[in-house]
């Protein structure tokens, strides 16, 4: 006799704790292979398909194309041994590959200790079951629960408040949000942050009478976007930033003339083209070896800096799916072709939406090149948990003195946001100038190598 195995949306990593459906890659009925993707999912950093650790006959799946569904929810059940997709070892749980996501933790003892929560039915999010082909039997737990467990939301818990995400808790701090006041919608009453979400959106008791409050609620009610995906965690990022980290900028006009001079000259010789920005990192990963404060963290439990031994370096790419930050890897190790490479490579990532969860973490210091939306200069905002970020407008002809004498130079404009609390103005000053100092004259690089 075949064994279902009910296969549930893996721990995908770097604290995220929902995915939406994007595209279901196999229907009721399909043989699958282990380790087969059976569904793409888009996180809050990128679209990843999720492979099924068992092989056999897919009987059911849970969930819509568009349908947002947190970790440890059903995905799919398969029965194993209805199909030749899978070894006869795999009949057994444990025979599972427990490749979910390649590099991202995901084994079931894992998931067990990081999460050890029930898992929610398919009916929470009330999708359909779909019938079990003929001659593939299905035992009773792949059907649908009973509607009216789905409707009615689990009681106010009487003892400790049912919550265990520590992003839930702190975003219903922050918003001043009583949790015990909340039902939760999970299982056995667990609070999900859609709960927590779902209460900040209610409207306040008023004292008018409804029917006269009406009209004016139609008239200033306008479109409503979810704030969720990439959106929702830039959201998040960026009001963290602002509410830790005391930030402060300073800025400086730069004659970029010389710089853009010898890019021409690297790029007449032949071979692969070196982008500015790649010169520009370069730059900012030499600024950072004479002031490590910069590529640095706070740590507030244990009150202390942290400086950090590589600079890999975050820059901004602005794709269909919003802003995006891939990290360029040990950045102070590669020159200015490297850079340019990989600057590339990951941008078409980024765009064709293809940036693995690994490619958008862990970066020290960001480079957000704004410049090429026409604007001349920007307050950036820290990329939280990083110390600061160097922000560069467009490059420009403009009037400048130059040798004595007024002259039309390509000028720029250069923004450094820096955390107050690893450094005073005086190491950003001097940051930020020795950058200066290397736009106007690359010599100036060339002797610090």
């Amino acid at each position: 006799m075949p064994q279902v195995m009910e296969f549930k949306l893996p721990d995908l990593g770097e604290g995220l704790t929902e995915a939406e459906i994007v595209r279901w890659l196999v229907a009721v009925g399909d043989v699958v292979a282990i380790d087969q993707p059976v569904v793409e999912v888009e996180t809050a950093k990128a679209m990843v398909e999720v492979p099924c650790p068992y092989g056999g006959v897919v009987t059911a799946r849970f969930g819509e194309e568009g349908q947002e569904l947190p970790v440890g929810a059903p995905l799919i059940t398969v029965a194993v041994g209805a199909g030749e997709a899978g070894p006869p070892e795999a009949k057994a749980e444990s025979a599972g590959s427990g490749n979910v996501l390649v590099g991202y933790g995901t084994d079931h003892s894992r998931q067990a200790r990081r999460r050890r929560v029930r898992p929610v039915v398919a009916a929470v999010s009330a999708p359909a079951v779909p019938a079990v082909p003929a001659g593939a039997a299905a035992p009773a737990r792949v059907s649908a629960p009973a509607p009216a467990r789905v409707s009615a939301p689990a009681p106010a818990p009487a003892g400790p408040v049912p919550v265990i995400s520590p992003l839930v808790r702190k975003l219903a701090k922050d918003n001043g949000v009583d949790l015990r006041a909340l039902r939760g919608s999970g299982p056995e009453g667990l609070i999900l942050r859609a709960d927590v979400e779902a209460a900040l959106r209610a409207p306040e008791p008023v004292a008018a009478p409804a029917a006269a409050v009406a009209p004016a609620v139609a008239a200033t009610a306008g479109e409503r976007i979810p704030l969720k995906g990439v959106r929702g965690a830039v959201a998040e990022k960026l009001s963290r930033s602002r509410r830790e980290i005391p930030d402060a900028t300073c800025w400086v006009d730069a004659d970029a003339t010389e710089l853009m001079a010898a890019r021409a000259a690297m790029n007449a010789v032949g071979g692969p083209k070196i982008s500015v920005l790649a010169l520009l990192a370069r730059i900012c990963t030499a600024a950072l070896a004479r002031y490590p404060e910069l590529n640095s963290t706070v740590d507030l439990e244990a009150k202390e800096i942290v400086r950090l031994p590589a600079v890999h370096l975050g820059f901004a790419a602005q794709t269909e799916r919003g802003l995006m930050v891939p990290v360029v890897r040990d950045a102070h190790t590669r020159n200015p072709e490297s850079l340019s490479a990989e600057f590339a490579r990951l941008t078409e990532l980024a765009r064709a939406g293809k940036l693995a969860p690994a490619d958008l973490t862990g970066g020290t210091f960001t480079l957000n090149n704004y410049g090429v939306f026409g604007v001349d200069g920007s307050t950036p905002i820290i990329n939280h948990p990083e110390a600061a970020m160097l922000g560069v407008g467009r490059i420009m002809p403009k009037p400048w003195v130059h040798g004595g004498e007024l002259a039309v130079r390509q000028v720029v404009q250069l923004s450094l946001t820096f955390d107050h609390r690893v450094c005073d103005g005086g190491t950003a000053g001097g940051f930020l100038r020795y950058v200066a100092d290397c736009v106007e004259s690359p010599a100036v690089l060339l002797r610090s190598l």
